[in-house]
């Protein structure tokens, strides 16, 4: 009976450390302590640059518009719809949320004497049953991000308000890169344009005639 004393003090002290370990475990279920704990990780994802805000007075200058539709035309601001392959095949900008009743114009529109060889992307929805300006920002992200995967760089500068046109509202055009990105807003109507190769005050131009074949 004395000789397997030994024996079972030796199994009782193996079976206390090994629940030890496991209670160790338990707390600490990647197995290190407290002061050796791995390093939580201290670079976020990358989101893509945001779109400048309009300004406040965009809405108060919109409502004054009265209600308007868009149209594909054939020719804006003397700039021909692009046709064959420099045509769109697909709707780069996404819209936002598409209700009955609305029309989304997106189209290609080339320089035929100057400018730049890229042509200017018009994207544009009408009969907008949320505040436009909101509608025109979302426009503005998707613009943006189409700008980029089509060689844009930097980040959008800030926005700044131009003569918006006999047709009134608010118009606004901001810097990305050697690019420039412009918007139109009004009661019912929000679009969006890229002009490659070009400063905000020349597109703002550009953009306020095209504005006049394209919004009726």
């Amino acid at each position: 009976m004395t000789g397997r004393q030994p024996l079972a003090a030796r199994a009782l002290f193996a079976s206390a450390a090994l629940a030890a370990t496991l209670a160790l475990a338990a707390c600490d279920p990647e197995g290190t302590d407290g002061d050796t704990a791995a390093p939580a990780a201290t670079t976020a994802p990358v989101s893509a640059p945001a779109a400048p805000k309009s300004s406040p007075a965009a809405t108060k200058s919109a409502a004054a518009a009265g209600k308007r539709t868009l149209t594909e035309a054939a020719t804006a601001g003397g700039l021909a719809r692009a046709t064959g392959d420099a045509q769109l095949s697909d709707v780069p900008v996404d819209p936002g949320e598409m209700r009955d009743g609305m029309n989304l114009v997106e189209a290609n529109y080339q320089w035929e004497v100057g400018g730049s060889n890229r042509p200017v992307l018009f994207a544009g929805v009408d009969n907008v049953p949320e505040d436009p300006s909101k509608r025109r920002e979302h426009l503005w992200r998707g613009l943006i991000d189409y700008a980029t995967g089509e060689g844009s760089t930097g980040s959008p500068g800030e926005s700044v308000a131009y003569p918006a046109g006999p047709l009134g509202g608010n118009l606004e055009c901001f810097p990305l890169g050697a690019d420039a990105l412009c918007g139109w807003v009004d009661s019912s109507t929000a679009a969006v344009a890229l002009f490659p190769a070009s400063s905000p005050e020349d597109a703002a131009k550009q953009f306020a005639l095209m504005r006049a074949d394209l919004e009726h």
